[in-house]
């Protein structure tokens, strides 16, 4: 059946429309320009650091990090086993070692307690672990209370990937606006998006010249093309930063529009045993990216397969939760601290349509397609 409902898309329109003329009209067409300036200081200042660099990925934005912080072949990085491929993939990038730490089975996010047995696992048998990463998984902040504090412990740079969480709160504080640097993304299906970028927030000013140094192919300061170190064709166009502005003028609203359909999923499952939502019961810091469910096979009157499946009948899109990074074949033999946890929202998560796009006959579609769960 044709997917009439999806998880996330793109939500633009006239106001999106008329910064991208503005920007066409200017003939700063490309590669940066008045609106990439404008940009980068508009997210800054709502995050609340010092500098920001509009690149044309979050994962850019990793891989910038880690190359200006000499990271490479022979360091260990601690990246969450519960994540999207492009978090460990930025570690491998630069030749380092993931290690795969496992979850909060409340909110999918790192364990604290793990972190901290994986360091001293890690120290024991003398490896050189140089970065700690942190993910903001579907909207809800990591524990930075906790996470900044084992990072500071252990005299680890803390990275942050808020790829999934702009716009909400974490530790009192903006998504984005901890450890040494913090990642964003603005793929098409985020919260809000430029079609393709991201960004790299730091309060660090010599990192920030670095990784814009770096996402313009490394050219020296001088009148010809001057080259040092290894550069990259990172830059996020001016074009993509006038839509990020005109999406950024909506954020809120159509965050408050997925908060709305996050408290109707709650709505929906309140009364069937064994299924709760992947998300604290207080999830008003989160920016409610995307709302999963996970099933318990034990207690819930069905699976998340049927769920999955009742959805695909109906015209719905649903997807599993991020399979862990340890069981992913290509990172297969890497080392790992476990307990299970991922493995068990991977078996039993579910991913639901969760847009600021959504309709209210968007929505009545997936409660028919739940209420329809097991009936063939």
């Amino acid at each position: 059946m044709t997917l009439k409902v999806l998880l996330s898309p793109p939500d633009v329109g006239e106001t999106e429309e008329q910064y991208v003329l503005q920007a066409l009209r200017s003939g700063w067409v490309a590669p940066a320009g008045p609106d990439l300036d404008a940009f980068e200081a508009e997210i800054a200042s709502r995050v609340g650091v010092r500098h920001a660099v509009g690149l044309s990925s979050g994962t850019a934005a990793l891989h910038l990090a880690l190359v200006s912080w000499g990271v490479g072949d022979g360091d260990v990085v601690i990246v969450p086993t519960m994540t999207f491929a492009a978090t460990a993939n930025a570690v491998c990038y630069v030749g380092a070692r993931p290690h795969f730490v496992d979850c909060d089975p409340a909110t999918g996010n790192i364990s604290p307690e793990l972190l901290e047995s994986a360091l001293d696992e890690l120290a024991g048998s003398g490896a050189r672990v140089r970065v700690v990463i942190a993910v903001d998984l579907f909207g809800h902040c990591a524990d930075y209370a906790r996470i900044e504090a084992v990072a500071a412990s252990r005299g680890l740079k803390l990275l942050c990937d808020s790829a999934e969480s702009f716009g909400a709160r974490g530790a009192g504080r903006p998504a984005g606006s901890h450890g040494d640097a913090a990642v964003l993304s603005f793929n098409g299906n985020k919260v809000m998006t430029t079609s393709g970028g991201g960004m790299l927030l730091t309060d660090d000013g010599h990192l920030a010249a670095h990784v814009r140094k770096l996402s313009t192919q490394s050219r020296e300061p001088v009148p010809h093309y001057e080259h040092v170190e290894i550069g990259y064709n990172y830059r996020l166009s001016n074009l993509l930063a006038a839509l990020g502005r005109g999406q950024l003028s909506r954020l809120d609203d159509m965050i408050e529009r997925r908060r709305q359909w996050r408290g109707a999923y709650r709505d929906l499952f309140a009364d069937t045993p064994g299924v709760r939502l992947l998300a604290p019961e207080d999830d008003a810091d989160d920016n409610c990216w995307l709302t999963a469910v996970v099933v318990n096979p034990c207690a819930a009157p069905w699976a998340a397969e049927d769920l999955g499946a009742s959805m695909a009948r109906h015209g719905v899109e649903s997807r599993r939760v991020w399979k862990p990074m340890h069981a992913q074949p290509v990172f297969a033999g890497l080392s790992s601290t476990l307990d299970g946890s991922a493995d068990r929202i991977f078996d039993y998560g579910v991913v639901l349509p969760s847009g600021s796009k959504m309709t209210d006959d968007d929505f009545a579609l997936v409660s028919a397609a739940v209420e329809a769960v097991g009936c063939r």
